[in-house]
């Protein structure tokens, strides 16, 4: 039960059409997704497990994606934590992370059985997909989570989180250990492998980032060592270098980067997951396939043995209101061209 080109990206086999994921793939550009959400709220969606499924399979059947994402949401971990979370229609998060509230979080096995509407929706999810298609999960960052309970958003200059950074490890005491468990539910429940999201980390600072993030990444590979990819928006070079002698499944980069000198670095290792700009999805079918073309031209010239781990998709989310039609002409010209 696993699509073996993904199965290939993940284990280093050379092949000549990457697998397709995109990350968002189920959401709100989607019809299928718009239709479910006019029946369901969006917590309903993530904490009803068959909800779920039936949210993560509909990109599956409308534009037979090669991989599957589990249909959740990054924030509910701090949920579990005892922070109140809603949504309308963006997370709203209280009350901000203070020392004081550390004391009040919940046990780990509290927060673990809270969560285990996670686990369910894995594997229902699992349970729908077809067998030919593979199913990956995810967490959030440490880092963009507490910056979350810090400032109720990951956006912005993190100032707060930053300046208090300490409240990051003390966090982290509670939150890693329940991120760890999350991780094994979602792989004992069907995923092959576990996506970290750490939106915000980006931003930092190498040394932020080898101080505060490297640690709290190195804490989740253990125990789950070739299971689990790292992917945070607007990372640099010096950040992922910090991170490549992890035990990690591979990273995922948005669009600042080129695809072919990611493949063609011999110091890489797994997967290479991206990394097409998903702005370009919104322009005129021509221009569009203009836009395609010469993404995938340098791809084209690397050999079957260059292109292994590349596992095909864009930068970062697929965008609320991009055209399905753009969506679908991606796929299908993926394949076209690396068929060949």
């Amino acid at each position: 039960m696993s699509n073996i080109k993904f199965q290939n990206a993940l284990n280093g086999v050379e092949q000549s059409c990457p697998p397709i994921w995109f990350m968002r793939q189920a959401g709100r550009y989607h019809s299928h997704y718009q239709e479910l959400k006019k029946k369901y709220t969006f917590e309903q969606l993530c904490k009803n497990p068959e909800l779920a499924a039936a949210t993560a399979l509909g990109p599956i059947e409308d534009f037979d994606f090669d991989v599957s994402i589990y249909f959740n949401d990054i924030l509910f971990p701090l949920e579990a934590l005892g922070f109140n979370l809603e949504y309308s229609p963006g997370p709203i998060m209280s009350p901000v992370l203070s020392k004081d509230f550390l004391k009040e979080l919940k046990p780990l096995e509290e927060a673990v059985n809270f969560l285990k509407f996670q686990k369910e929706a894995v594997q229902a999810t699992r349970e729908v997909l077809p067998k030919d298609k593979s199913l990956i999960g995810f967490i959030g960052g440490p880092w963009t989570l507490y910056t979350y309970a810090k400032e109720c958003s990951h956006k912005g200059h993190m100032i707060d989180s930053k300046k208090e950074a300490d409240l990051f490890l003390e966090l982290s005491e509670r939150l890693i250990p329940l991120l760890s468990q999350c991780i094994t539910d979602q792989l004992n429940a069907g995923a092959e492998v576990v996506m970290i999201l750490d939106t915000s980390a980006g931003s930092l600072s190498p040394q932020f980032f080898s101080n505060y993030v490297v640690p709290a990444i190195k804490k989740l590979t253990l125990g789950h060592e070739g299971k689990v990819a790292y992917y945070a928006k607007e990372s640099t070079r010096d950040q992922i270098k910090l991170l490549q002698d992890l035990p990690v499944a591979g990273f995922g980069y948005d669009h600042r980067y080129s695809m072919a000198d990611l493949l063609t670095d011999e110091s890489r290792s797994g997967i290479v997951q991206g990394n097409f700009d998903q702005t370009l999805l919104f322009s005129e079918t021509e221009v569009f396939k203009k836009y395609l073309t010469s993404y995938l031209e340098p791809l084209l010239e690397l050999t079957p043995s260059q292109r292994k781990g590349w596992v095909c998709g864009v930068g970062h989310g697929i965008l609320p209101k991009t055209p399905e039609s753009n969506v679908r002409l991606f796929i299908d010209t993926v394949r076209e061209k690396f068929n060949v």
